[in-house]
């Protein structure tokens, strides 16, 4: 009997996956847990294993289609016991027409053979293993227009792009940003609220102990691990900032899972450390590190894409100095890290110059009212200030 293989849950609020690439063909043998394909979210690419050991039987989605979580993909005939057989033209109970080879093209491709209106079957792909690239089917001969007919409406060609323009379809998972970030601002009541923090206190900390620090667990002491613990304490005195809206009720979670947004190949991901409230900074700064790693080697698994309940992002990496970010619902609140730069700052009555940071939370306006927001940054600017408030969780 054969095996489904079913898109899962990702994460929250997502209802669909696009069928990015498939990485086997009808008739291929896979071993469990196997890559098949490859998905596109609004979180980020993904393979998807084999639930067992077999030959795939069924591609039930071309490259670019939009699937629903919990949808049938694939099949997968299981090896071992009964005779595994893939269907085929020859073994097939009734005579079908000529079958259409299978192309080797993505989404883009596809489109682009799509608008021009290009059989792939005709383009000879010049990719890894023959893929056709959207290059290949913009550089294939324009189908001959067939006779004119009685009655028939002649198909009108597209304009070509202006000069100095090139057109290039979005790929599945610029698509699903794109879509989400909209939903984002649609849904809910977004505002932002900023303020400044001063790390000299934190940066006296890691010159002091950041040689010890290095040798004992192989990795430095940054910035990030400091604003997760004082985070997690802000969320602590304000739990709605940590909660989630579900029809007329509010959510209010007793755990802290926070999101921490990541540069990968394909743009930004937001892999999930679970507990953070019970890791220490060392152990904050090692899950922090591999899973930027990780999601540099597009190696992030679903799990790690699960049950976040506020999402840490810092621009600053980048060298963004003012942000405003956006919510990654059903979360109500996403902080903003931004880069540090020395300015002129007044203390006990007198001008000195400061390592200061801006930061900023955007936070659901239904649940959280300012007062709470504002409490929050502050809170967070104190304990960064204060690093001692961290420990003490005072």
């Amino acid at each position: 009997m054969p095996v489904d293989l079913i898109i899962p849950q990702i994460g929250e609020s997502i209802t669909s996956v696009f069928v990015a690439s498939w990485l086997k063909n009808p008739g291929d043998t896979v071993q469990a847990g196997e890559a098949v394909l490859e998905i596109d979210s609004d979180k980020a690419s993904m393979e998807l294993p084999s639930p067992a050991s077999g030959v795939l039987t069924e591609q039930l989605a071309a490259e670019g289609d939009e699937i629903a979580i919990g949808a049938v993909v694939a099949r997968i005939a299981e090896a071992g016991g009964a005779q595994v057989t893939v269907p085929s033209a020859a073994s097939a109970p009734q005579p079908a027409p000529a079958a259409q080879p299978q192309v080797k093209a993505g989404p883009a491709a596809r489109q682009q053979a799509q608008r021009q209106g290009v059989d792939l079957a005709t383009v000879k792909g010049t990719g890894p293993k023959g893929r056709v690239l959207s290059a290949d089917v913009t550089a294939a001969p324009a189908p001959e227009a067939p006779a004119a007919q009685t009655g028939a409406v002649a198909q009108v060609a597209p304009f070509p792009p202006a000069e100095g323009v090139d057109r290039v379809p979005m790929s599945p998972l610029r698509r699903t940003i794109a879509r989400r970030l909209v939903e984002s601002q649609q849904t809910t009541a977004t505002l932002t609220t900023f303020n400044e923090v001063d790390l000299s206190r934190i940066m006296e900390l890691r010159k002091q102990h950041q040689d010890r620090f290095v040798k004992k667990y192989g990795i430095k002491l940054g910035f990030m691990s400091f604003f997760a613990k004082a985070t997690i304490e802000a969320l602590k005195a304000f739990p709605a900032i940590n909660a989630e809206i579900d029809g007329n009720d509010i959510l209010y979670k007793s755990f802290y899972h926070l999101g921490v947004a990541v540069s990968g190949p394909k743009g930004l991901v937001v892999p999930v450390i679970r507990d953070a409230d019970r890791l220490s900074f060392a152990e904050l700064e090692l899950a922090i590190a591999e899973r930027a790693r990780r999601a540099r080697d597009n190696k992030l698994t679903l799990g790690d894409f699960k049950d976040g309940s506020f999402t840490i992002s810092n621009g600053g990496v980048f060298g963004s100095l003012l942000s405003t970010p956006i919510l990654n619902p059903p979360q109500v609140g996403i902080l903003g890290m931004h880069g540090v730069q020395e300015r002129p700052v007044a203390v006990d009555g007198q001008v000195v110059i400061r390592p200061m940071m801006y930061i900023a939370l955007s936070y659901d306006h239904r649940i959280v009212d300012g007062r709470e927001a504002v409490g929050f940054l502050v809170r967070i600017k104190e304990a960064v200030e204060s690093p001692e408030r961290i420990l003490l969780e005072v």
